[in-house]
């Protein structure tokens, strides 16, 4: 049961260009009676920019568990508290998963106040498949771990979307080709909504290369974005659709076949249904 008392807003705040800011979440961070940041002096410059006076509490990765407890309090004694991270959407690789689950556990309620991301950002630009996508986070340091963590998502069929440092970009492209074969479109974007903002398209080791021989590439954090397997470009995943769909094919009319094909390996029914016609497995009068 939900119970009375302050109420939590988890706040998105501009990835770069300012003028990003919603009038909504202004409007929050004005009227709000603590905002917990991940990093106070960069919110404050943010709060500054836009004339926000506020009492400010520093909540992140080696105090969050800590903080929560006085959060909490203060959302006991009926004040609200809004939650914001340096840039984007509060718990995206973000600090702020203690804070929400245990005032969802205690009945506070919670209200996203919804803005810029920069995962969200950069798969609307670039130029891979968005009806299905799987957001990594940042990868292991160590290229064991890294390699590992890449196999275990290699089979994924939708666009694999994760960050990394600039300084171990090239690492980590390096293990995708590695990992994940280089016939797969991969897309580096760089300072999102800035100046600056950069796209880069190629293969994971034209991209290594590319961000090898560029530092200014190597500034920052980026976002990655590995083309899924079977969504074209990669062999095996071709090989397991048509692999697929004869099996089905042998019981089933190709148009139903090719829909289930579709369930089973994340390809497009209608993509698979072309391929069920070019290897002769149905068509007219099935």
């Amino acid at each position: 049961m939900q119970q009375s008392g302050g109420v939590l807003y988890v706040v998105a705040t501009p990835i770069g260009n300012l003028a990003d800011m919603t009038e909504r979440a202004r409007k929050v961070l004005t009227d709000v009676d603590l905002i917990a940041a991940e990093d106070t002096r960069q919110t404050l410059r943010l709060l500054n920019h836009f004339g926000i006076s506020a009492n400010l509490v520093a909540c992140h990765d080696h105090n969050e568990t800590r903080v929560s407890h006085r959060l909490l309090s203060a959302l006991e004694d009926g004040r609200d508290v809004a939650l914001v991270s340096d840039a984007g959407t509060p718990l995206i690789s973000d600090p702020g998963y203690s804070l929400v689950s245990a005032a969802r556990e205690q009945g506070f309620t919670v209200v996203p106040i919804p803005g810029p991301s920069a995962l969200i950002c950069a798969l609307s630009a670039a130029g891979l498949p968005s009806d299905r996508f799987l957001f990594l986070g940042f990868p292991p340091r160590s290229r064991s771990q890294r390699q590992a963590w890449l196999k275990d998502v290699a089979g994924e069929p939708g666009t694999l979307i994760l960050y990394e440092s600039g300084k171990r970009a090239v690492a980590t492209l390096s293990d995708v080709a590695e990992t994940l074969g280089d016939a797969r479109r991969v897309v580096l974007a760089r300072e999102l909504t800035k100046r600056f903002e950069t796209f880069l398209f190629g293969s994971a080791t034209e991209l290594a290369r590319r961000v090898e021989e560029d530092a200014e590439q190597q500034l920052g954090e980026l976002v990655i974005l590995i083309q899924g397997r079977g969504t074209g470009g990669d062999g095996a995943g071709r090989e397991e659709q048509e692999r697929v769909l004869r099996v089905l094919a042998d019981s089933l009319p190709l148009s139903q076949a090719a829909a289930l094909a579709a369930r089973l390996t994340g390809a497009k029914k209608n993509s698979l249904y072309r391929l069920g016609l070019d290897l002769g497995l149905g068509g007219e009068g099935e």
